[in-house]
């Protein structure tokens, strides 16, 4: 999955080290304890579902993509982060078949949710893709990075490095703003459709949260020390400010 600007990411990495260095309770327990917990267990395994389809919709996406790079070493570069995300993929599936799961059933309620944002927002060329690539993806591993500070320390472990940068980020903020001084005008059209993207993706995050009990749960507190719903408020008020920024990196207008 891609993950944020570097500025962004930075302040996500450092939030969920303030957070877990002190932990206790969840957060400072490997999985064999905190799997005791059913409720726990199942969250996680939502949680490692929807990751898993999330890294294979975007190994899918990429390399869809690379169809319409402008030239060969675009081609390429995109084939190499499709790649990475399927690697990604490749190691969350096997940590659910690791504890006991099957790890279609894991992905399976989270397919209709991602199809529906993917379809929701197809890009119509090469420069709405990376837009779409560098803004969702990194909607996306800011939410999984907040909710990492409340996990268990193996799965916590695997869920970071998941969110490694694929390349992506840089790739896009390079083609998206040398697109713009190319001609100024393309700026409105990608701004509008990042601001469309935004909202879609936060739409399909609070409609998968809501309905999947135990990840709520996990959420609001009921699992996750100190999650409560303020903290919740709070935490997509931190994704929002990381979007603003990010827009900023690629030379448009939040």
């Amino acid at each position: 999955m891609t993950s944020s600007d570097k500025p962004g990411n930075a302040s996500a990495a450092a939030a969920a080290s303030t957070e877990t260095a002190g932990a206790t309770g969840v957060a400072a327990q490997d999985w064999a304890t905190a799997a005791a917990v059913p409720q726990y267990r199942a969250a996680v395994v939502d949680l490692l579902g929807a990751l898993a389809y999330g890294e294979l919709a975007a190994f899918e996406r990429l390399a869809e993509d690379a169809k319409l790079a402008p030239t060969l070493a675009d081609k390429a570069e995109l084939a190499k982060m499709a790649s990475a995300e399927f690697h990604h993929f490749e190691r969350l599936r096997g940590r659910l078949a690791e504890i006991g799961e099957e790890p279609t059933a894991a992905m399976e309620p989270f397919v209709a949710a991602y199809d529906g944002f993917h379809k929701q927002t197809d890009p119509s060329d090469w420069l709405e893709g990376l837009v779409k690539a560098y803004v969702g993806d990194s909607i996306a591993s800011d939410f999984y990075r907040e909710v990492a500070a409340r996990l268990d320390s193996d799965t916590r472990e695997l869920v970071l490095a998941v969110l490694d940068d694929t390349g992506h980020a840089g790739f896009a903020v390079e083609k998206v703003r040398a697109a713009i001084d190319a001609d100024p005008r393309v700026g409105g059209r990608l701004a509008l459709w990042a601001r469309r993207l935004m909202g879609e993706a936060l739409s399909q995050s609070q409609r998968v949260v809501a309905d999947r009990d135990a990840l709520s749960t996990m959420l609001v507190g009921g699992l996750a020390d100190g999650f409560d719903l303020a903290e919740v408020g709070r935490m997509f008020s931190r994704i929002t400010e990381a979007h603003t920024k990010r827009m900023a990196t690629l030379g448009l207008a939040a």
